[in-house]
């Protein structure tokens, strides 16, 4: 019966998909919000795609490279901007092995880059060639002949010239059109529409609000499970509602990542709230796993880092992969997080947790106990005093 439900609920989610679907842009295929009803309370989720992981492939990683050289404030994005707010057209190509070859006609101009000098040849009709590091212009109003038989989405000529070049050589060729008053990014099999600014950053903003209110929800599974901990009650839900949570505020934060890419130097002071909303995550990710896992840790950080997404709305269906539980079990924390909260030294900590095992009998152990273990009466007095203002801090809710 409960595997005829998960496969149920599955079969629901991907009905949602297909339902409600829209473009953003290349990093991000699929994505909508929902309401999810979880027994008492309700959870927002943000999906990314059926298939989406937090690292990207290597083509995403190259064209991350690209868009830094184009984002706003380098020369070359406000000759870009210059010449779109003109309403011209332009053809750009950066050389690479291989282009020079498919240039035909023009004039050589071999001069130093700069923003005014490409809006003004952009005046004229033909293609633009940029050296490799952008630092010089090699051609102007020149004619690209890549092959023909590469085929080509596009119905403008400027466009089929751009992409066809792109894809025959991998170069990056940047075409603006004066009609749609648009500029696209070919690089390889990839294009890309650079939008404006403004739009970026409104998407990056918004998605930031999104980040902050996980970041609220996590702060309350945090102090929940700090209390379950000290209290010997924590399930296995409890600390797979808290890595489900962890994930979700990675991949939201890797779309605002993104989003600065774009956004060049007009994204400071977003990049400053985004590092204040993921400081210490990692940390307190990496933490938990040690306490819950051991030496496994890094192969449940792998398999969380690649779960589908579809799987990863569901607190159940992470127990059952990474404790595989069909149901809610209690378990004990080693006290890794805990501990390290305390002015012990790492190995002090490794001593307790290697004797005593669990969290819960380091907190009802003696003094003569915890005495045999550190060898050093004054250590244990410390830690005694420290562990009894933690319980007082975690009972009352104060973050520790």
């Amino acid at each position: 019966m409960a595997m005829q439900l998960f496969y149920f609920h599955w079969l629901l989610l991907r009905l949602l998909q297909k339902l409600i679907n829209f473009s953003t842009n290349i990093y991000i295929e699929e994505c909508f919000y929902f309401l999810m009803e979880n027994e008492n309370d309700v959870k927002e989720f943000i999906f990314f795609g059926e298939d989406y992981k937090s690292d990207v492939d290597e083509k995403n990683l190259g064209l991350i490279e690209v868009l830094k050289k184009l984002a706003p404030g380098t020369s070359i994005r406000t000759a870009l901007d210059d010449i779109m707010r003109a309403r011209m057209g332009a053809l750009i190509v950066v050389d690479k092995e291989g282009v020079l070859n498919l240039v035909e006609g023009g004039f050589r101009v071999n001069c130093k880059f700069s923003s005014q000098k490409l809006v003004e040849l952009a005046k004229m009709d033909g293609a633009i060639v940029l050296s490799d590091d952008l630092k010089k212009i090699f051609y102007a109003n020149a004619l690209l002949a890549p092959n023909v038989n590469i085929k080509s989405k596009e119905t403008g000529t400027r466009h089929q010239a751009a992409e066809r070049t792109s894809k025959q050589t991998g170069a990056i060729v940047i075409a603006v059109s004066e009609r749609k008053n648009k500029i696209t990014l070919y690089y390889g099999d990839l294009r890309y529409v650079l939008e404006q600014s403004s739009e970026v950053l409104r998407r990056a903003t918004e998605t930031l609000q999104i980040l902050e209110k996980q970041k609220e929800i996590f702060k309350d599974l945090m102090i929940n499970l700090n209390i379950l901990e000290i209290n010997n009650l924590t399930t296995t839900n409890d600390v797979c509602g808290v890595l489900q949570r962890i994930e979700m505020i990675k991949r939201i934060s890797d779309i605002v990542r993104r989003c600065l890419v774009e956004l060049g130097k007009e994204g400071i002071i977003v990049s400053m709230r985004l590092k204040e909303l993921v400081k210490g995550l990692n940390n307190d990710k990496d933490m938990i796993l040690r306490d819950y896992f051991g030496s496994k840790a890094l192969k449940i950080e792998s398999i969380l880092r690649n779960m589908n997404f579809d799987f990863l709305l569901e607190v159940s269906n992470i127990s059952r992969v990474l404790f595989e539980e069909l149901h809610e079990k209690s378990i004990s924390p080693r006290g890794v997080r805990i501990l390290s909260k305390t002015n012990l030294l790492e190995k002090d900590v490794k001593l307790l947790i290697n004797h005593f095992g669990t969290l819960d009998k380091v907190f009802d152990a003696d003094r003569d106990d915890l005495t045999k273990v550190l060898k050093n009466e004054d250590l244990v007095d410390s830690l005694r005093a420290d562990l009894e203002s933690l319980r007082e801090k975690i009972l009352v809710g104060k973050k520790v």
